[in-house]
């Protein structure tokens, strides 16, 4: 089960809101959200976890583009939401991802492949490094480095936002 939610910064603190991730297919859809909730286009974070498993986070800054972290790129990319924040930060192709889906393996649906050949996840799990992925310092300024933030495992998003002196906000959006 995921959480998600924005948090928003404003003149007079941060501003914090759940988010469906139901329509939010890539990373540009993600950011295209975050930018709908920002006020004067100041910096919005996207934050998204799974069951303290993995955590990533969203940066977006007026129109820059996102910047991205994911607390465990290995266990992030076995999920939906995950694996669309590791293939972006890993650079993945969505054309590789489309050519896997037709079944080129020559196998037919439903035909198991032999057992000498890899299956997708083994070579999705050594394609993708274990542990953190990305941009560790997205959130330097605002008073996490990259080893604190490295750091973190569960409760992370609660450890940011007391950070960022939000905790009660994105507590009230759980």
């Amino acid at each position: 089960m995921y959480f998600a939610a924005l948090l928003a910064r404003t003149e007079d603190g941060w501003v914090a809101s759940d988010t469906e991730l139901d329509d939010v297919e890539s990373l540009s859809d993600l950011a295209d959200l975050a930018r709908d909730a920002s006020v004067n286009e100041d910096t919005v974070l996207a934050f998204i976890e799974q069951e303290d498993t993995w955590f990533g986070i969203v940066r977006v800054d007026g129109e820059e583009d996102p910047r991205v972290f994911v607390s465990d790129a290995a266990s992030a990319a076995r999920s939906s939401y995950g694996a669309m924040l590791t293939d972006e930060l890993l650079g993945k192709d969505e054309e590789d991802d489309e050519l896997d889906a037709l079944d080129l393996d020559g196998t037919e649906d439903g035909e198991p492949e032999s057992e000498e050949e890899p299956s997708e996840d083994s070579e999705d799990s050594e394609a993708v490094p274990a542990g953190p992925l990305g941009d560790s310092d997205l959130l330097a300024d605002l008073g996490m480095s990259a080893k604190e933030l490295c750091a973190l495992s569960s409760e992370a998003l609660t450890e940011i936002a007391d950070t960022l002196g939000a905790s009660e906000l994105l507590e009230a959006v759980r």
